[in-house]
């Protein structure tokens, strides 16, 4: 997420989406690596955001929301994000998806460009 700090594209009117999965393989570090990204959420001025996984992915959702997060969702899987994402997106959202190659996040931005869904 530090890649894309202040570095995104914003329609006029448009909401800020950030869908993050979990980081995977970070060992001791994880809990504080997770707290991190949802604090960095808050501080780029991230709308929503979409936390996609399992415990890890539920600290960085409550990390963002203590940060100042205005709208947090808290999903299990891939299928559930995109179903939701769809449900709410309007003209002018910026949308950032990001998270470990192993969570197949490209998965959520192939469902709502219409693409075919891929594997590993």
């Amino acid at each position: 997420m530090t890649e894309a700090d202040g570095d995104t594209t914003e329609a006029a009117g448009g909401r800020r989406i950030a869908v993050l999965g979990e980081m995977l393989e970070l060992g001791d570090k994880a809990v504080a690596a997770h707290h991190e990204v949802g604090r960095m959420a808050a501080q780029n001025g991230v709308d929503l955001l979409v936390a996609v996984g399992g415990d890890l992915a539920k600290q960085l959702a409550l990390s963002a929301g203590a940060a100042g997060v205005p709208d947090i969702a808290l999903v299990g899987d891939n299928a559930t994000a995109a179903a939701y994402l769809e449900s709410i997106l309007r003209p002018g959202d910026v949308v950032l998806v990001k998270a470990s190659r192993g969570g197949q996040l490209w998965q959520i931005a192939q469902a709502l460009t219409g693409q075919a869904i891929t594997g590993l």
